[in-house]
């Protein structure tokens, strides 16, 4: 088996990815302190065509070079807004029709291996700092709590860690 070169890899252009069909996910980064986090969470969500990433609270903005040392370009493909009051973003989504998740650990959550995603719903995952997750008055109004199911000791996953993990499942589980 050999490896594939870059030029091999049928990548879009910047254009193409712009005009490209996105899916119907959007992100919302709700007070990340980490630029690496950020930067990875753009890169991710460039590689499964996510639709938008908002940026919320104290989560930086680009152009930032920590968060372009992860995101290796994404930024520019990747549409994004700065919204500073994360209730005031989910509550406006919300009245769009779009299905608020919040991912965190929490009494009744939907394991995600268990969430069924509905075709022709535009679902917004949001995830939280790293230390106190996503707030607890964006967790009483999200229309679903989504939960990683964890098996080891420290039952906690680096935030681009688990943005990876909940966008490629659902990404996945919409291709189907």
């Amino acid at each position: 088996m050999r490896k594939l070169k870059n030029e091999e890899l049928d990548r879009l252009e910047v254009s193409e990815f712009k005009d490209a069909k996105k899916s119907p996910i959007i992100i919302i980064l709700d007070n990340i302190r980490s630029l690496n986090n950020i930067g990875s969470v753009f890169r991710t969500s460039d590689a499964f065509l996510i639709e938008k990433i908002y940026l919320c609270g104290i989560t930086a903005k680009p152009p930032h070079n920590d968060i372009r040392k992860t995101a290796l370009g994404s930024t520019e493909t990747v549409d994004w807004e700065y919204v500073e009051n994360t209730l005031d973003l989910v509550e406006k989504l919300k009245v769009e029709g779009v299905k608020v998740c919040s991912i965190e650990q929490a009494e009744s959550a939907t394991m995600l291996n268990k969430f069924l995603p509905q075709p022709n719903t535009k679902y917004a995952f949001v995830f939280g700092n790293e230390v106190k997750g996503v707030s607890q008055e964006v967790v009483d109004i999200s229309d679903t709590v989504i939960e990683i199911p964890q098996y080891g000791t420290k039952h906690s996953l680096n935030i681009s860690v688990s943005a990876g993990v909940v966008i490629w499942d659902v990404f996945s589980k919409l291709q189907n």
